[in-house]
């Protein structure tokens, strides 16, 4: 396993250092001027903007500015807010957290919701449960997660008022935005694991079990369902991974403090450090996170090792 993980580690190496080029070109090709946004209100003449330039280094040839941050990641420098002058590393662990709690609860609620009705769903196939959850699947998956938050609020926080349409610091906040970000993945993973439960089912050791007068609850639960989680577990790391990503929209559409809303920000502040830095601890999260689906295949099936 050792092997494994050192040769996955490498081969993220040049998966980052794309991250790293593209998020920079990218950005330095948008239109506006990050030093022109920092001044317009403060009525700075033309060779104050070209101090302050020089100062970023933004006046160098786009190459060397590539090279010098380049240079700098290595370090673990991820470079000063243009904006507040404030380290982009402090920044993004001071905004985690909210971001990690929000992706981490919607995930809690997703995984075992979208076993129980996909694992529901195979084995009473073609039943009206199994309708009914095809049918909310096909719905909600086609949904935007920010879409469905509006439409919560609209219900529960402006028609009914049983819940806050905004906010954070109670309980009680996080209901509409865990509840929007779920759902997407909910779908996802039933749908897999209704997949992988029809398949299970059709094995040789299945129809083992039945011969051996074991009961479909112990057919279910001790040799179809840890068989058919394998490949779900690859859903799911995939899917916390896109639900981390989808809490940007979601903070943005609550007025939430987080990494997302830090984000936003940065993008129309045309904040490029700011934005690299959250970009580019996006893609190492996304990294580390399949690493770990990969190495949670062993802890699943021990018929799995890696040489």
């Amino acid at each position: 396993m050792l092997r494994f993980l050192i040769g996955r580690i490498l081969s993220a190496i040049p998966v980052i250092f794309g991250v790293v080029t593209l998020s920079f070109l990218i950005l330095h090709m948008l239109p506006g001027d990050p030093v022109t946004v920092m001044l317009a209100r403060s009525g700075a003449t033309p060779d104050q903007i070209e101090a302050l330039r020089e100062e970023l280094g933004l006046n160098l040839p786009l190459f060397q500015q590539y090279l010098a941050y380049l240079g700098n990641v290595l370090t673990g420098d991820f470079g000063r807010s243009i904006v507040s002058s404030t380290p982009v590393i402090d920044m993004v662990m001071d905004n985690l957290p909210p971001t990690l709690l929000l992706t981490s609860l919607a995930m809690a609620v997703a995984v075992p919701v979208g076993i129980v009705m996909g694992a529901l769903a195979g084995v009473l196939r073609n039943s009206w449960l199994d309708r009914f959850v095809m049918a909310f699947t096909a719905v909600s998956v086609s949904m935007p997660a920010f879409w469905i938050g509006l439409m919560l609020v609209m219900l529960f926080a402006v028609q009914l008022g049983w819940l806050p349409a905004a906010g954070q610091g109670s309980p009680e906040a996080l209901i509409l935005p865990v509840l929007a970000l779920s759902l997407g993945a909910i779908s996802t993973v039933a749908r897999a694991t209704r997949t992988n439960i029809l398949d299970a089912l059709k094995q040789d050791y299945i129809l083992t079990a039945r011969a051996q007068g074991k009961s479909d609850a112990v057919i279910l639960f001790r040799h179809a369902l840890p068989n058919a989680l394998v490949p779900v577990v690859t859903m799911i790391g995939l899917q916390f991974g896109w639900l981390f990503s989808g809490a940007f929209f979601i903070e943005a559409a609550f007025s939430r403090k987080g990494l997302g809303t830090v984000l936003v920000d940065a993008i129309n502040g045309s904040d490029f450090p700011l934005v690299q830095g959250a970009v580019l601890f996006t893609a190492l999260f996304y990294v580390v996170l399949n690493i770990l689906v990969d190495l949670a295949y062993a802890l699943i099936d021990p018929k799995i090792r890696f040489d």
